[in-house]
């Protein structure tokens, strides 16, 4: 049996066309599920967020169109701003994604990792 592929440029119109249907301005569906690793492609309309929550275990955002930005409220943590073809480790303080322009970014997320559960603080 062979690998199951997808373009994940061909995702990226889709993509928005879905997210500009919903009425929050995002969107998002996993394109890869294995075991505690989950990979889902995710748009957001330019203002649109995802509010503050947990850090998985371990999680990394490449960003395929748009700009975003990634912060949150702990002590010390600061906002960081992504653009198309940047790849990177996601904090492990809770935090919130929010879209500068029309977006579409693949979260790549590890669900568990033995003896250790999501980041919270």
């Amino acid at each position: 049996m062979g690998l199951m592929t997808q373009n994940l440029k061909d995702l990226v119109p889709v993509a928005l066309k879905n997210a500009g249907s919903e009425d929050n301005g995002r969107w998002a569906e996993i394109v890869v599920k294995d075991g505690p690793l989950r990979q889902s492609v995710i748009a957001l309309l330019a203002g649109n967020a995802l509010d503050e929550h947990n850090s998985p275990p371990a999680a990394s955002m490449y960003v395929l169109e748009g700009e975003v930005e990634v912060g949150g409220q702990a002590p010390g943590q600061h906002t960081d701003t992504f653009i198309a073809g940047e790849i990177a480790a996601l904090t492990h303080h809770r935090h919130w994604v929010k879209a500068k322009r029309d977006s579409v970014f693949l979260l790549t997320t590890v669900t568990s990792v033995a003896g250790q559960q999501s980041h919270g603080s």
